[in-house]
């Protein structure tokens, strides 16, 4: 299987500014293995979206997946309750 590039939304970077250092690293490495399989099991895919979530602990990672263009958008990081606001 190919590898997928990751990009992040500008506004991604202000979603980490609330999420303490300790759990960034992990949900850093959570996103880099969307990168070789961006469907893992666990992934759902949102309802009339394009887009797909995984969890991390108590946060969500919200993407998108280009497949023509092996690429990974990350649109949204933030914790469970607060993602869909």
């Amino acid at each position: 299987m190919a590898s997928y590039k990751i990009y992040f939304r500008e506004s991604v970077e202000k979603d980490f500014n609330s999420i303490p250092k300790k759990d960034i690293q992990k949900i850093l490495s959570r996103i880099e293995a969307l990168g070789g399989d961006p469907r893992p099991s666990g992934c759902e895919k949102l309802t009339g979206q394009g887009r797909y979530r995984v969890c991390q602990g108590r946060y969500r990672i919200v993407y998108s997946i280009q497949d023509e263009a092996l690429t990974v958008w990350v649109v949204k990081v933030g914790h469970r309750k607060d993602v869909y606001r």
